[in-house]
């Protein structure tokens, strides 16, 4: 039988993909990936703050990447070109992230599962912080999913019908900082982005409509974690960057496939 923490693993690594699956099928779609990488890299700041206080670190990492969000936009708002904004402020955020972690000697030591997740070390405690974020996204998403679509597909069409775009890009970027905060301790600051793009990648190759697209992404991204953790487990190969991995091989698989069959 599994060991509880195998378990806690694949219970932590199923709640993040049921967020991460839909959510990144609209990065895919807004072609939103650096903006990802930013939120994320945003969040070792988080992790780093709240241990020095001694506050919540789910908590912390939230405000740091809802920070990071408001920021990007209000940037992108005053005419900034908005790939020199997300590579400025994700490269700046990391570096003062792990200026601040040195700062931290509980932190120094153990930074390398914040980078790349540790996902075996989960707690019954982060297993709520990880399910309760997951279905706050889920219910924004299912709330929001044809407005979001219409504001994704075009914004001119959105606005018409009545639907505000910068309101569902807010939502968007709410989801995101949940999403962010919630999978640092599954697959770290260094790899959120990649749980969220790859999975909707390799769907949108298959998928005949964006409902099934989301369903599909979320399949594929539980199918990468159970892969993935087998493999940490019997390779001893480390887990968050397993998961990672078999998402990878899992979108080379599809493309050869499709290349294949065309």
């Amino acid at each position: 039988m599994f060991d509880d923490f195998l378990i806690r693993a694949v219970l932590a690594g199923l709640g993040v993909v049921l967020a991460a699956g839909p959510l990144g099928c609209f990065v895919v779609w807004r072609r939103m990936a650096y903006f990802g990488d930013a939120t994320a890299h945003a969040a070792i700041l988080g992790v780093a703050l709240s241990i020095a206080i001694g506050g919540p670190v789910y908590i912390g990492t939230l405000l740091v990447a809802l920070a990071m969000g408001w920021l990007v936009a209000h940037l992108a708002g005053r005419g900034e070109a908005i790939d020199t904004a997300l590579g400025v402020l994700a490269h700046g955020a990391l570096a003062f992230g792990l200026i601040a972690a040195s700062f931290v000697p509980g932190l120094r030591t153990d930074l390398n599962s914040w980078l790349f997740g540790d996902i075996l070390m989960v707690q019954p405690v982060d297993l709520l912080w990880v399910w309760g974020g997951a279905g706050l996204v889920v219910g924004l998403l299912y709330l929001r999913w044809n407005r979001m679509i219409t504001a994704t597909v075009n914004e001119e069409l959105a606005m018409a019908s009545g639907v505000s775009p910068d309101r569902e890009r807010l939502i968007l970027t709410l989801a995101m900082a949940v999403t962010v905060a919630v999978s640092i301790r599954v697959v770290g600051a260094l790899l959120v982005s990649a749980l969220l793009v790859i999975p909707a990648a390799s769907a949108r190759g298959f998928a005949r409509g964006p409902e099934q697209m989301a369903i599909l992404s979320t399949v594929i991204g539980a199918g990468a974690v159970v892969l993935g953790l087998a493999t940490s487990l019997y390779a001893d190969t480390p887990a968050g960057p397993s998961i990672i991995g078999a998402a990878t091989v899992v979108f080379l698989v599809g493309l050869v496939f499709r290349r294949g069959s065309a």
